[in-house]
């Protein structure tokens, strides 16, 4: 298994130098939020791969600008109340905040944390779990609630490794 990581690491690297660093191109938020709402694991090349986390999670468009979905302007409006409360939080914490909120941006009545969970997409009604949000509450609460989804604590080798 340790040759398969090691084979893995050189076509990463082969292919960001072929692609002139477009693994670094890509938006910085959705770089910091696959890993900490663990799209990324068991893809080793998920920055290469936008149906990881794609662009709807949080605009209008799959190809992502222009608009926010409701769940981009909820990131948003949480940044905004967080400002008026004097605290400077980055992405990561106001992502955090946002899903332990509890909140349900798209109304669609799963929470979106719990649709986060679910890998389907907090900003548009018409995605959201095949189960009951009281059925499907269980098991996320058993694997560990908002609270997984805290962002990664300085040292921590990285979230989404799951």
């Amino acid at each position: 298994m340790r040759a398969g990581r090691g084979a893995a690491r050189r076509v990463t690297l082969a292919l960001a130098v072929l692609l002139g660093g477009a693994a670094l191109a890509l938006p910085k938020y959705r770089l910091q939020a696959a890993p900490q709402l663990h799209l990324t694991g068991g893809n080793d090349l998920w920055q290469l791969d936008r149906r990881v986390m794609s662009c709807a999670y949080c605009h209008e468009q799959e190809t992502g600008g222009g608009s926010w979905n409701p769940f981009g302007q909820a990131i948003q409006a949480t940044f905004r109340r967080e400002a008026e409360a004097g605290r400077a939080v980055k992405f990561p914490q106001a992502l955090s905040v946002l899903l332990e909120s509890n909140g349900d941006a798209d109304g669609d009545g799963y929470a979106d944390a719990l649709e986060v969970f679910a890998r389907t997409l907090p900003g548009d009604p018409a995605s959201h779990p095949e189960r009951p949000a009281a059925d499907f509450q269980a098991e996320f609460d058993a694997a560990g609630g908002a609270a997984q989804f805290a962002p990664p604590t300085p040292g921590q080798k990285g979230a989404g490794t799951k």
